[in-house]
């Protein structure tokens, strides 16, 4: 895993989360959500975002079924990956992203955010905990 500051994308067709953490400290955290269906929008974001902090390496979470199995999401989010590699020309590292949402729906019901609440920042928290998955055991990268 490269030393440095990385961002994560939990992608969705509507929204993408977000987060931040550094690799050294090996701690990610919730950042933002980008909320667009325009393609344009959201890597002018995306780019904003690497302006500002500078990242060493992406890392996208990489959906499949329980079973570990493809289906359209998974597709969708490997050519979101390629785009961001074609972009922004830095490593960009795909990480299983299975139960990423139920773990990001517990961690905010603990913290007292529950049902429609949840919403603004579960993608964000979705990205937290990919990033974190990421930093405890590195994913496959693209």
């Amino acid at each position: 895993m490269p030393e440095g500051c990385a961002l994560a994308f939990d992608f969705g067709e509507r929204r993408i989360g977000v987060a931040v953490g550094e690799s050294l400290v090996g701690i990610a955290h919730p950042l933002c959500t980008i909320d667009s269906e325009i393609t344009d929008e959201r890597f002018t974001r995306i780019a904003a975002l690497i302006d500002e902090w500078r990242p060493q390496s992406l890392v996208v979470g990489l959906p499949t079924h329980a079973d570990g199995t493809e289906h359209e999401m998974t597709r969708l989010s490997r050519r979101f990956a390629n785009r961001l590699k074609g972009r922004f020309a830095l490593p960009v590292w795909l990480v299983d992203e299975r139960h990423t949402s139920l773990l990001a729906e517990s961690l905010l019901s603990e913290a007292g955010l529950k049902g429609r609440k949840q919403k603004p920042v579960l993608d964000q928290v979705a990205a937290q905990a990919i990033l974190q998955t990421w930093f405890d055991m590195s994913g496959e990268s693209v």
